[in-house]
């Protein structure tokens, strides 16, 4: 007969949370002269391989690693887009996940995106890093996002902590037109693309706000409205600016230019477009019409005609920019510029990726589209 010892101790749950609230799992085994039993065999799934979707999309594995891991020689471009796109559907059908440790280790990468936005409870901003997000997870990175409330000292401060968790590359959509902390990832030969906004000289993707602007403009010219006015955005911004210079070079080209006393600065919110067009109502001749170089500023502008009694479209019209869901659902549908929010996010990615591999690449601008609603209307006679 073999003499056996009961032996009874305590592990601690790991998974149960933070050490003060884990508590102790009893555990008995029995030793068997001084021997544990053979533990149980358990079968674990088994883990989705580069191999295996090097075989099921019929790609050599150097060219699926290539597509999923990204290529790390310079100029070498993956597959074409059509088979790319064959071996990621796959990749995603089997539960392939690249190990980002391993990758990491052979190429010295992360695999992570830093990315910088003004502020992200911002509906366009939020659009744009959905975008990005989605754009990075289908290519094998992660992205890694903070607010710099389009502060210049915050901003550096994201920018720092951002590198100390050694980010492969950054996307910037809050620089002022000026550069800002552009000169800490340029010392640091980090590589980066600007979204949504632009600085002259590096690379970025932005819609053609300019000529939104210019849009906007001419709709107004053709209801009749001569006596128009613009919450113009923050002075720094690059799309604040070309929006604002877009529409008011239209009504000059027209042989009616608007006066420096109808063009108010603002933040791009809607407590920015209620005071801006508390300013403009102020005149001693108040505009026919109304231009927002963004939707939730064209919000406050609504929100005061409401409250000072004069309806939107019949009373003074109004034009936002972007397109945003909330535009189209309003009592009084905003009439507004579109800009493709999402895919200038996704396209951030592209050509940040496209810039890590050691590519030349161009500024992308995507064009707008007027989305005429109820809020303009011919100007009363």
């Amino acid at each position: 007969m073999r003499k056996g010892l009961a032996i009874t101790f305590a592990l601690f749950n790991e998974d149960a949370g933070p050490v003060s609230t884990r508590r102790p799992v009893l555990c008995e085994y029995g030793l068997v002269n001084g021997e544990p039993p053979e533990p149980e065999r358990r079968s674990r799934p088994r883990r989705a391989t580069l191999a295996k979707v090097a075989e099921l999309s019929g790609f050599h594995v150097s060219t699926v690693s290539r597509v999923l891991n990204g290529s790390t020689v310079p100029s070498v471009r993956s597959a074409s887009a059509p088979a790319a796109e064959r071996i990621r559907q796959i990749a995603r059908e089997i539960g392939y996940v690249p190990n980002a440790a391993a990758s990491g280790l052979r190429r010295q990468r992360t695999r992570l995106l830093g990315v910088v936005m003004a502020r992200l409870a911002d509906t366009v901003l939020a659009t744009i890093y959905e975008g990005i997000e989605l754009a990075a997870r289908d290519n094998g990175f992660h992205s890694l996002v903070m607010n710099s409330w389009d502060d210049e000292d915050t901003r550096r401060a994201c920018m720092e902590t951002l590198l100390s968790h050694s980010v492969d590359a950054m996307i910037l959509g809050d620089s002022p037109v000026d550069g800002g902390s552009l000169d800490l990832l340029l010392a640091r030969e980090v590589p980066f693309i600007l979204v949504n906004r632009f600085v002259t000289g590096y690379p970025s993707v932005t819609c053609d706000d300019r000529l939104g602007g210019r849009l906007a403009a001419e709709h107004l010219l053709e209801l009749g409205h001569r006596r128009a006015a613009v919450v113009a955005g923050m002075p720094y911004a690059s799309n604040a600016i070309e929006r604002t210079e877009g529409f008011l070079e239209v009504f000059r080209e027209a042989g009616h230019p608007v006066p420096a006393e109808r063009v108010a600065p603002s933040t791009f919110d809607i407590a920015g477009g209620r005071l801006g067009a508390e300013r403009l109502l102020r005149a001693e001749t108040p505009p026919t019409a109304i231009f927002t170089v963004s939707d939730p500023a064209a919000l406050g502008v609504l929100g005061c005609l409401r409250d000072h009694g004069i309806a939107a479209g019949s009373g003074i019209s109004v034009i936002g920019f972007n397109d945003i869901p909330m535009a189209a659902e309003l009592h009084s549908p905003l009439t507004t510029v579109r800009s493709p929010l999402r895919r200038i996010g996704e396209q951030s990615v592209h050509q940040l990726l496209a810039l890590m591999r050691g590519e030349q690449v161009q500024d992308v601008r995507f064009s707008p589209e007027l989305v005429v609603r109820a809020t303009t209307a011919p100007a009363a006679s």
